[in-house]
Parts: structure tokens; sequence; C-alpha cells
């Protein structure tokens, strides 16, 4: 397939950012050719009319199992033989060929992850919940957005768009990260990554799955996944189709989870932190060790379940209030949990060995603090380990240069990869054929909503024609019709016209499960467009996609 131009603002982008066209899989290319070879005229009349192409065109095999035989098309007039051959021409180009080529908006991810970007540069684009809904407002209001979605971790920020036109878009969403960040976009640019359409619609998949992840198969990005998804649900911003490819990655994730191995070992940042930091202690143990955990969320629950699994049953944990350390008092009954808030933190931690921190509050601790502070136990040699595992950080850059202690954080997590890396390629292959096929479904699902402009212009226009003549052959009746009689007459020009379009949009609609329909649904939308010249017609409504 030739490669499409890469826009400008693609073109900007360093030798680090990924600037990928869609590709369409074996399986959706035999899904949407029926066979044949295309015709130049055929294609040039389809064409006709149409905007500048902007995705690009897939071309059909010679031949397909599937392709209906000659017979069954059976001519009884000179024009229907002109018909019939015009049909088989049309399909010979595959349907989609022609639907691909044309103007469409594209789903477009950017952004920045740990493959790709210093913890420096995240932290600066991270987007916190409360400023989730306002950031999509934000970016839907440029022209070229429709949609948005944001994917905000501590391993990564990632957005999702569907741009009217993806180059622009680009540029637009770009714009607005630098804004954000405030980060010159020059030097935004060397760490971002750029995907459009297919590649980037199989790479949130594979983001869900735990396939893009520093520990393999980890679990707590599928219920960051989920939390975007949760968070749209009442966001104008946050439309059908990204709600549709959030849903696909939700099933996709758990598909991959359930059905392989990927998640065996350590598979979430918190249980890497624990893992770790067991890997790099004097005894490979916590016995002895004083450890403290900042913070009383999500990351620090996990934290607690993977510290007790290792037999580190004595811990304290500072929080800005008491409710939920009280609560993980009560759900880990078998470890002895202390009880401490935040303006306690920095006597406390002269105290402990292992500090993980996992809070909302910034930069809580510095070298200057640390100075300040007695050796640790001999149990870790006298070296105090801080494991930063918050995004933005709560532990100073500089204090990695105090002689007494070892700082760890989310980057450092990439040794774990290592560990189990046979197995996890093994499941890794599996988890990639179910994510293929998760994405063929999400991939048909969206086609089959290409139909939908048509059924509204086909039923739009039935009704103007059908009020129209209505309104005729009243006046020629006069006003000797009793209002019974009327409605009766009104109902049997609106029968009439149901009748006859029940046909033609059972042939316009498909739930998008299977490609095979999808593709015959395509070409009957087309087919429909030419006969009752609906290529013109307008569609009342807002922009696609929006709720």
């Amino acid at each position: 397939m030739a490669a499409h131009p890469v826009a400008a603002p693609a073109m900007a982008l360093s030798g680090r950012v990924r600037a990928m066209e869609p590709r369409r899989s074996s399986a959706k290319s035999s899904a949407f050719a029926t066979g044949g070879k295309c015709a130049a005229k055929a294609r040039a009349t389809f064409a006709r009319g149409r905007n500048t192409v902007t995705r690009a065109v897939v071309t059909p095999p010679t031949t397909h199992d599937n392709a209906r035989p000659d017979t069954t098309l059976r001519p009884v007039s000179a024009a229907a033989v002109d018909s019939s051959k015009a049909l088989e021409q049309f399909r010979s180009m595959g349907g989609a060929s022609r639907y691909a080529s044309e103007a469409k908006s594209s789903i477009v991810s950017i952004g920045l992850s740990i493959h790709t970007c210093p913890v420096e540069v995240r932290e600066k684009m991270a987007v916190p919940e409360d400023k989730w809904e306002e950031a999509v407002k934000q970016l839907t209001s440029y022209p070229h957005v429709e949609e948005a979605g944001i994917l905000s971790t501590c391993n990564r920020m990632e957005i999702y768009v569907v741009a009217l036109s993806w180059h622009r878009g680009v540029r637009e969403v770009e714009e607005w990260m630098s804004q954000y960040s405030g980060i010159p976009l020059d030097e935004l640019r060397e760490h971002l990554f750029l995907l459009r359409d297919q590649d980037a619609t199989s790479h949130l998949l594979k983001v869900s799955g735990g396939l893009d992840s520093v520990v393999m198969g980890e679990g707590q990005i599928l219920a960051q996944v989920k939390n975007v998804f949760a968070l749209g649900e009442n966001v104008e911003g946050f439309g059908r189709h990204l709600s549709g490819l959030f849903k696909a990655a939700i099933t996709a994730g758990k598909r991959v989870r359930s059905e392989t191995s990927i998640a065996s070992g350590a598979v979430s940042v918190s249980s890497a932190a624990a893992e770790l930091v067991q890997m790099k202690l004097p005894s490979n143990s916590f016995d002895g060790c004083r450890v403290m955990i900042v913070g009383a969320g999500t990351m620090s629950r996990l934290l607690v379940k993977h510290l007790v699994s290792k037999r580190c049953t004595e811990m304290t944990i500072v929080n800005r209030s008491a409710g939920r350390v009280e609560e993980l008092q009560a759900d880990f009954p078998e470890a002895n949990i202390k009880l401490a808030l935040m303006d306690e933190f920095l006597p406390l931690a002269a105290e402990h060995d292992v500090i993980f921190t996992a809070a909302s509050t910034g930069v809580i601790i510095t070298k200057d603090d640390l100075a300040a502070m007695p050796a640790a136990a001999a149990c870790v040699d006298g070296k105090r380990r801080l494991v930063d595992i918050a995004v933005p950080r709560n532990v100073d850059a500089d204090c990695g240069e105090d002689a007494n202690t070892i700082c760890y954080n989310v980057d450092d997590l990439k040794e774990l990869v290592e560990a189990n890396k046979e197995a996890r390629e093994r499941a890794a292959d599996e988890a990639r054929e179910l994510l293929a096929q998760e994405q063929a479904g999400f991939e048909a699902w969206r086609d089959s909503l290409e139909t939908v402009p048509t059924i509204k212009r086909l039923r739009g226009k039935a009704e103007a024609i059908r009020a129209s003549e209505l309104e005729k052959a009243m006046g020629k009746l006069g006003d000797g019709l009793t209002k019974k009689q009327m409605k009766a007459v009104e109902e049997l020009s609106r029968g009439i016209v149901n009748k006859l379009l029940h046909g033609p949009m059972q042939a316009l609609r498909s739930d998008g499960t299977d490609p095979a329909q999808v593709s015959q649904t395509l070409v009957n939308m087309h087919a429909l467009e030419d006969m009752f010249d609906l290529k013109n017609d307008g569609v009342p409504g807002s922009r696609n996609g929006k709720k």
C-alpha cells in the first residue's frame, strides 16, 4: 500500500516520534474486498465530487472466495445489463476501497510514555482527575478536534482524539500540550509519539492488555483505562467513537488477563516497587526493616497487599487524613499498620529505613531534609531507601546526592522487565492474537457507523417527497374531506413510504460484528446514495460523534 504523505506537524516531529499510517489487516482487507480489478472509469465515477483523499486506498485482491457468481444477477433488459455491469464493477473495487478513500475523521493518539520520555517531562503533562473534564473541553474547542480523551498515569500521558483533519488536529493537540505543560513545542516534540487510525486503536488495546507496560501484564493500567471510560461517560467531548474504542480496550484487557498467563509475577507498579526493593536489600528480605508508606490511595493499597505477601507486616502509613488508613487497617488485619498524619512525616521518616511515597502532594522531602536525619539501620547497610512511585514526584531530584540514601522512581522499575521474560513473551504472543480479534471487531463496528448519515438522508428525502405530494393531493381534493378522511390519506402515504423504505433500511443496518456483513452494507450504502442522489443532501445535526 502506498504511504500517505505525512502532514507538516507530523514531519516536524523528531526521529523518536512515530507517525504511522493506518493499515488494513488481512482479515479486514479480505472482508472489504469482493473480487475483480479496480476499473479506472468506475473509480472516477464514484470519486466525483469528493473532497481530497485523506486515507490510503486499500487495493482489493483479484479474487475472493465469497464473491457471488455472475449467475446470481439475471438482467432482463439492456438497462438491467448495464446496471448489472456497473454493480459488478463497483463490487470489483471492494466497496471499502472507495469508502476508505473518502474524507473521513481519523482517530489519533499523541502523547508521552516511559519508553520515550523522562519523568521530568511527564510530570508536567500529568492531568489529574479533577482537571480531566476541563482538559477535554479545551481540546474539543479546537476546530478540527471532534472528540477527546486523556489517559494520564505515572508511566504515560496519552491523548486520543477524533480529528476532522488529522494533520490539523495533531497541530492543535500539540499546541494544547505545549500550553498546558509550559514546555516549548520543539522540546516537547523530542519525546512525543504519534499514531493514527488502526495504529492508534491497536496501541490503546495493547496498553490496556499490559503489553506496553514496564512490567508486562500489570493490572493497574486496565483499571486506569476503565477510569477514563467512567470519567468520559457524562462529558460531551468524549463522544461515540472514543467511547466505543475505550469499551473495546477494556474488553481486550480483560480477555488478555483471563485467557493468557501474562499477569504472572509482578504485575503492577506497586508490586514491582515492593519486589525491586526486596531484590536490592542486602538480605533480599524486609526482615528487621522499618517500612513507611506515604499516601493511602489505590497504589498504596496495592503496595500494602504486596508487602504483606512478602512477609513485611510492620509498617507506618502517613496520610493527610486518618479515614483511608483506618480502612487499610481494617482490610489488612494480619499487618501491624501504624497511623500518622502528614505533619509528622519528616520526624518519622528519620526513624524508617524504607520509605515508599505515593502521595498527590508534590515534593515532600529534599536533600537538606535527609542531611538532618541519622543513618538508617544496619539491616540496610545504613542506607535509607526512598522509593517514589508518584507522578508528580514526591522525592526531590537532589535526594540521590545524599551519601546515605538510595533513591528509586518509576523509571527504575524497568529492571523487573527481565524477570520471567521468556514466559511473558510467549504469553504476549497469545495476547496479540486476542487483541487483533478485538481490534477487528472495533474497526467493523466503526465502519458500520458510516451508514447512519445515509439512513438519515434517505428517510429525510422520502419524508420531504411524501409531504410535498400529500400537500398537492390535498389541494386537488379540496375542502370536502373530513378530518378522519384526511388522517386516513396521510396514514396511507406514510404507510406506503415506510413499506418502500423497509428493504433499503434493512440493507443499511449492521451491528458491526461481522466484517463481511459490514462490507456488504457499505456496498449497499454507496449504491443507494447513487440511486436516490443522496450524496449532496446535507444531514442536519451537530458534528459527528458529539453527544
